[in-house]
């Protein structure tokens, strides 16, 4: 026998925990997950910085709302998400003029040596700052969804990888793990594994591509000092930033890969290493972890999130790349009314949500 619901949400990640916390109580929900645990995969492996001025311009105007979102909610919780954290790019002038927006303002060389010492003066020429970003504690994030989630009636189910899923009438049916569900609406938030998804329930994918991005803990001679920015390559070589008297760093690599548990690649972390203590005085002495994640991608950068253009039902929430945290409450807002207004007989529309629509045309590889 099958569960029944409104609405199945496939990934136990930041973006289908966040919609789960937006959907809780309005309608029946449940969310499946592959693994034992939830947000075992990109979401655990996350920078924790959210960036106004990073991504396309869809992307800053999401990450400003999840950031108004996200400050309301901090007033009821005991332990904030946000902690503000400034993020600064360096380079030379013509890759910083090229990846700095409207959120971010020109700073000296001097300036931005002071705000972060241990950058060595030719490390840069040119540097500028977003003042508006912010450190994000992720695992106070996730558990604040979960437990809005399950307080709203939503059925968590983990170690539940999907192995069906077929039109049923006017509904889906899924088989994950040893469970059986029905519903009007499936939630495609599966991540690296999302066009698999797709190709599971007879549904065209979109050509959505994983990246590696590796980054490691390590401790230094010399640590940051409390408020020293998050600083970043303009031309993506490398960022790093605080993590207490330690250090994160990562050579911001976007190599392609399968769906997979990424794993470092020998001599990746080593490389970084070498890079960031030639630019730096942190003066690196060991490495205390290490890992890899994947952010997933559409062709043209911007995050897929809207119903499937001929699958009636199947929903995309996927594709976020490196926005995946910066942007969660937003989007899980965007798609909490569109998902609604479908099992309502409704049909909202906004300018920002036919910018991540899944039938856009810019979307296919």
């Amino acid at each position: 026998m099958a569960s029944i619901y409104d609405v199945v949400i496939v990934g136990g990640g930041i973006a289908g925990l966040s919609l789960a916390s937006a959907l809780a109580g309005q309608c029946s929900v449940a969310l499946v997950e592959a693994e034992q645990t939830l947000a075992y995969h990109t979401s655990s492996r996350s920078a924790r910085q959210l960036i106004p001025s990073y991504g396309p311009a869809v992307v800053q105007e999401l990450t400003v709302r999840t950031l108004e979102l996200m400050s309301a909610r901090d007033a009821a919780l005991p332990v904030p998400v946000l902690e503000p954290r400034s993020f600064m790019l360096v380079g030379d002038e013509a890759t910083v003029k090229a990846e700095a927006s409207g959120h971010m303002h020109s700073i000296t060389h001097a300036e931005a040596l002071e705000l972060c010492p241990a950058l060595k003066p030719g490390a840069f020429t040119v540097a500028g700052l977003d003042t508006g970003s912010f450190a994000c504690n992720a695992p106070v994030l996730l558990q604040d969804h979960q437990q809005r989630a399950e307080a709203g009636g939503v059925d968590i189910v983990t170690g539940a990888r999907v192995h069906s899923a077929q039109r049923l009438g006017s509904g889906w049916q899924l088989g994950a793990g040893m469970e059986g569900f029905q519903s009007a609406v499936v939630v495609n938030a599966a991540g690296a594994w999302a066009d698999e998804l797709a190709v599971l329930s007879g549904v065209e994918k979109l050509g959505l591509q994983p990246f590696r991005r590796t980054a490691a803990i390590v401790d230094v001679e010399r640590p940051l000092a409390p408020g020293t920015p998050m600083v970043a390559a303009a031309d993506n070589t490398y960022y790093f930033r605080r993590e207490g008297e330690q250090v994160l760093i990562s050579p911001s690599e976007t190599v392609p890969s399968g769906p997979e548990d990424a794993r470092p690649r020998p001599g990746d972390v080593e490389a970084i290493v070498a890079l960031v203590d030639s630019l730096t005085t942190l003066g690196i002495r060991s490495v205390a972890k290490a890992w890899t994640g994947l952010r997933t991608e559409a062709a043209d950068g911007v995050p897929v999130v809207g119903f499937d253009a001929e699958a009636s039902g199947f929903f995309w929430l996927a594709g976020q790349g490196g926005y995946g945290f910066q942007t969660s409450s937003a989007i899980a807002e965007l798609a909490a009314a569109d998902i609604l207004g479908f099992l309502s007989g409704a049909s909202p529309v906004s300018r920002t949500a036919s910018e991540l629509a899944a039938t856009r045309w810019s979307i296919r590889r």
